[in-house]
């Protein structure tokens, strides 16, 4: 008897253990839903404001240095033709988070809505962190959206992000002392800065926001966009950082601008008389700032399934005292911010995954904006929307073959108007195009002419007729965006 007694606990264990490796459906699914999550990696995108091509000591900045996003590019991939979504900020940002060139997506342009905000992109509109969250993402943005005023289909929450801190309005976001930010759904008054008290600079706050995300959604795989206002006029930085670089980028640049009345802290820059040291100490900044996101997820054990992406959403600005010709903030590009030549579009960007991209690499892959919706769509396994402009680079990424654009195209709306196309190393660029449409355009061959100095138009001209044709094709029409009709231009503005 005491034999069988032992064999029936025998068999009674065996059985426990066979349930034990074999659990129920439910359980099952849930075991497969958290493996699947934890193969999905952490996803950080980090865009500063108005960074030129040149304005980072691995893309080759002299007068200063910018040692931890080199530390990242070392660690991860450069790229050396990635371009922006546009030349200035909603409708870059609008390619972004749609996948989709400003001749298709929804913002194409800076449109304003007072008292604060921007033109919404509407609810239809499915954008990134929408797929992210079908996917099983915690979606945060931090730092400037102008996608859509504050309780507007366009606004950030009902955007598909779980959570946002920083500035609806990009008008607003022109200040670091602002009086208010968003915290969600919140304003949030900061009594600090009233008046003209300069007591909260908005970047640091914006910043400790940032890595508390990190640190709440460590265990669950997140998207995180870091959408800084650094270095985009108007230029100031706290006096603990101005004081490091004082004197040492002379002659100094004095600005004179608005600092009382009505429109003061509501969009007009405020005056900087050491402009050359102010931007150097705002792009320290922003630097240190990309070092402490690389160590918080070193310490919390995820850098190894996190993927993290730096560039900036256009070429370098000309306002509130902004020198991009002291920096060479362009490099060896012709033009800046509001140009859709080379300056005004093609940005850096660097990429670190341990998991999959090699340390240390260049790539001259010709990518743009409206091409991270796909690959992270490939990163995560979804299928991306039939409409899309965008190209996954993710085999890039991986080091393996990659397929091509056809070509790129933008279309800017101020100005006159502007549109360019890049195919292969033919550049195009037409201005002045809702004045005199037939003005004829500008051929460069980027491969001999970076700087697209000689244009070769007339040299080639079965490449021109060939571009013209696309730039026929490239865009649809917009009731909103309509790119000349009357009444349109009187939306725009500076951004």
């Amino acid at each position: 008897m005491k034999k069988l007694h032992q064999l029936f606990v025998v068999l009674g264990m065996l059985c426990l253990c066979a349930a034990c490796n074999n659990p129920s459906p439910e359980a099952a699914n849930t075991e497969s839903k958290q493996a699947s999550l934890a193969d999905r990696p952490n996803i950080i995108y980090i865009l500063a404001d108005d960074l030129g091509y040149g304005d980072l000591s691995c893309y080759g900045q002299k007068k200063f240095n910018t040692p931890n996003i080199d530390r990242l590019a070392q660690s991860g991939m450069r790229f050396t033709q990635h371009y922006s979504g546009s030349t200035v900020c909603a409708p870059s940002r609008s390619a972004l988070m749609t996948g989709m060139h400003t001749g298709h997506t929804f913002i194409r342009g800076n449109k304003e809505v007072q008292p604060e905000g921007q033109h919404p992109i509407p609810d239809e509109t499915f954008i990134l962190p929408e797929m992210l969250k079908q996917k099983g993402y915690t979606t945060g943005a931090f730092g400037k959206w102008g996608l859509g005023y504050p309780g507007s289909e366009g606004d950030p929450m009902n955007q598909g992000f779980d959570r946002f801190f920083g500035y609806n309005c990009q008008r607003l976001g022109h200040h670091y002392y602002p009086y208010h930010l968003w915290d969600n759904r919140d304003s949030v008054s900061l009594s600090a800065n009233s008046g003209q008290q300069k007591g909260t600079y908005a970047p640091t706050l914006i910043h400790k926001e940032t890595l508390d995300f990190i640190e709440a959604n460590k265990a669950t795989p997140f998207f995180l966009y870091v959408a800084s206002i650094i270095p985009h006029a108007e230029l100031v930085a706290p006096d603990h950082v101005m004081e490091k670089h004082r004197g040492k980028f002379l002659p100094e640049l004095e600005y004179k601008g608005t600092d009382e009345g009505p429109n003061y802290r509501l969009g007009p820059y405020e005056s900087q008389k050491e402009s050359h040291a102010a931007f150097v100490a705002m792009v320290e900044i922003l630097d240190q700032q990309v070092g402490e996101i690389m160590d918080k997820v070193e310490a919390l054990g995820i850098a190894d399934n996190t993927l993290i992406i730096f560039t900036s959403d256009n070429g370098p600005h000309t306002e509130g005292g902004a020198d991009p010709l002291y920096f060479d903030s362009n490099g060896p590009l012709k033009g800046t911010k509001r140009d859709l030549y080379e300056g005004g579009i093609r940005v850096p960007m660097i990429a670190k995954w341990p998991a999959k991209i090699k340390a240390n690499s260049t790539s001259d892959h010709i990518s743009a904006f409206w091409d991270i919706f796909p690959t992270l769509a490939e990163i995560t396994d979804t299928q991306e929307p039939a409409q899309l402009d965008g190209i996954s680079f993710l085999p890039t990424l991986s080091g393996e073959r990659q397929p091509a654009h056809e070509y790129l195209y933008w279309e800017f709306h101020e100005k006159g108007g502007r549109q360019a196309i890049r195919k292969g190393d033919w550049k195009a660029v037409k201005y002045n195009v809702l004045k005199q449409p037939d003005l004829p355009m500008e051929l460069y061959d980027l491969t001999k002419d970076i700087g697209e100095a000689d244009n070769v138009a007339t040299q080639h001209p079965e490449v021109v007729q060939e571009i013209k044709v696309l730039f026929d094709q490239a865009r649809t029409h917009s009731d909103i965006f309509t790119f000349g009709q009357a009444g349109y231009l009187q939306g725009e503005g500076e951004r």
